[in-house]
Order: C-alpha cells, then sequence, then structure tokens
C-alpha cells in the first residue's frame, strides 16, 4: 500500500508526520524505524501521527527512530500545530494537542496563511525523582556528581513529558556523543533511560545545546530538551527565572521563558516535502 506523508522540520529536528484522520497505520512502531532510516527510507528522527482526540483538537502520537514511542515533543509539536492549521483539521490560531505528556496549548503566528512560528505552552517541570524518573536518595538531582569513564560530570535531571538529564559545561563542540551518550542513555541511574544535554552557558539570557536523545542518538535540536536545560540553569543559577533566554542548537535557536512554573517555547516549523512512501 501507499502512504502519503509530510517530512517537516523544526530547527533541523525531522520527523515524518501521517494524517491519521485520512490515512490508516496499522503498525506505526515498525513504520517508524522504516521511514526514519536515511538509506532506505524517507530520514527522519522518527514518526509523528495526527489523529483525533476526545478532549483536545488533535491527538500526536510520536515514536523515535528505533520504533519506542514517546511522550512528548517540543519540536514536533510546533509542526504538528502548523500541519493541523495548513490542512483545515483546525484553522484555529490558538489550539490544543493531546500528548502522552497531558495536554498542550499552541499560539501560531500566521502569514498569508502559513504558520511561521508557534508558542507552545510545554507545561510545568517535574524535578522530583519519582517523576522523571531517576534512581538517586535525594528527592532532587541538582548539580549532581555522576562519573563516568573516570570523569566527573555534574547533572541536574528534569522531566518536561520526557526524563532529561542536564550537564553545564564548556567545550561542547569537542565532545564525542558517538560514544558519550549512550553511557548516560543506558546508565542505571536512569530506568526508562533519558535524553542528555551539553549546555554552555555564552552568558546568563544566551545558551548554547547539543543533545543525545534516546531511542534517536544525537539529533540537531530538542525542544523538550530545550525546555529541560532552561529550568536547569535557573536552578542553578546560571539563567535568571521570569526572562527570555535564547537556546543556541545545532539546528537553529529557540527563545524560552520560565514563568510562574511554567516552560514556555517559541520556535519555527517547517515544512520540507510531501510525497507517497510504499509500504
Amino acid at each position: 500500500m501507499k502512504l502519503h506523508f509530510y517530512k517537516m522540520q523544526g530547527i533541523g529536528n525531522d520527523y515524518v508526520y501521517v494524517n491519521g484522520f485520512e490515512e490508516t497505520v496499522p503498525n506505526p512502531a515498525e513504520l517508524a524505524i522504516r521511514v526514519s532510516d536515511r538509506h532506505f527510507g524517507i530520514g527522519s528522527d522518527g514518526l509523528i501521527l495526527l489523529l483525533p482526540s476526545d478532549v483536545a483538537d488533535v491527538r500526536m502520537q510520536m515514536f523515535n527512530a528505533d520504533g519506542s514511542e514517546g511522550k512528548m515533543c517540543g519540536n514536533g509539536i510546533r509542526c504538528v500545530g502548523k500541519l493541523v492549521y495548513e490542512l483545515g483539521i483546525c484553522q484555529s490560531k490558538s489550539m490544543m494537542v493531546e500528548t502522552l505528556s497531558g495536554i498542550k496549548s499552541l499560539t501560531l503566528t500566521v502569514e498569508e496563511e502559513q504558520v511561521t512560528s508557534v508558542r507552545v505552552d510545554m507545561g510545568s517541570p517535574s524535578l522530583e525523582i519519582e517523576r522523571i524518573p531517576v534512581v538517586f536518595n535525594e528527592r532532587r538531582v541538582v548539580n549532581q556528581p555522576l562519573v563516568i569513564d573516570e570523569t566527573t560530570y555534574y547533572i541536574t535531571c528534569v522531566s518536561m513529558g520526557n526524563p532529561h538529564a542536564v550537564i553545564f559545561m564548556t567545550g561542547i563542540d569537542q565532545l564525542d556523543l558517538e560514544h558519550l551518550g549512550p553511557k548516560f542513555e543506558h546508565h542505571a541511574m536512569f530506568p526508562e533511560s533519558v535524553n542528555t544535554e551539553f549546555v554552555q552557558v555564552v552568558d546568563p539570557h544566551h545558551l548554547r545545546m547539543r543533545v543525545w536523545e534516546r531511542g534517536s542518538g544525537e539529533t540537531l535540536a530538542c525542544g523538550t530538551g530545550a525546555c529541560a536545560s532552561v529550568v536547569a540553569a535557573c536552578l542553578c543559577g546560571a539563567s535568571p527565572r521570569n526572562e527570555e533566554v535564547t537556546m543556541s542548537l545545532r539546528g537553529g535557536d529557540l527563545q524560552l521563558c520560565w514563568d510562574n512554573d511554567r516552560v514556555w517555547m517559541t520556535g519555527p516549523a517547517t515544512l520540507v516535502f510531501s510525497g507517497d512512501i510504499e509500504i
């Protein structure tokens, strides 16, 4: 059978999107593995389905490149908003999207009927160890040491629907994430594995980040990871609360603010191409 798809990216975090209002995907986990392959498939960080919802304008179901289901994707949800609006599924500039980590509200910037950027209420960060989850002997993990390959890294653990371990350091461009990333992802401290952000502070309102995503490896961007990193920066005194911070990732910039215990994220959403794939 042929399946119609949309290839979209948010600052380089690319996914294959399928309109589940019109298409049926019997095994999305297997399809995610196939379409994500950059040599034998379309090439992406995973698969996202747009589905009907009883509690929101649309339901977003997201799968990583290895077929595992993710609870939330910050860059992906902005592209969901763009696609839902431009396909006419919901043509409100304010919409609600159901995810496994709760209902998220989106505000769309539209120019000539094209969505150019999306602001997302990413909700409140979770810091309690059982909600991330992380194995630790205190209620929170803030700037705590973790030894990997005889090197001590100071980590702050945050959940934004997905678990994140944030490390502040210099020289992030020289890191060998192919080697280092899996050491964090599969560490016994993280029973459900973890996304790891390596963050360099340029100044209090400007951070740089590289990310190793569980199930996908290093990606050009991670929206929930950027949100978690700003929360960690505020907790560690590197950035101020209630003020906008620019996060520079390999794929581009996001504007973030941890305000009134909610994290707000603003960034672009781009359609790369659409087409049909035989499955």
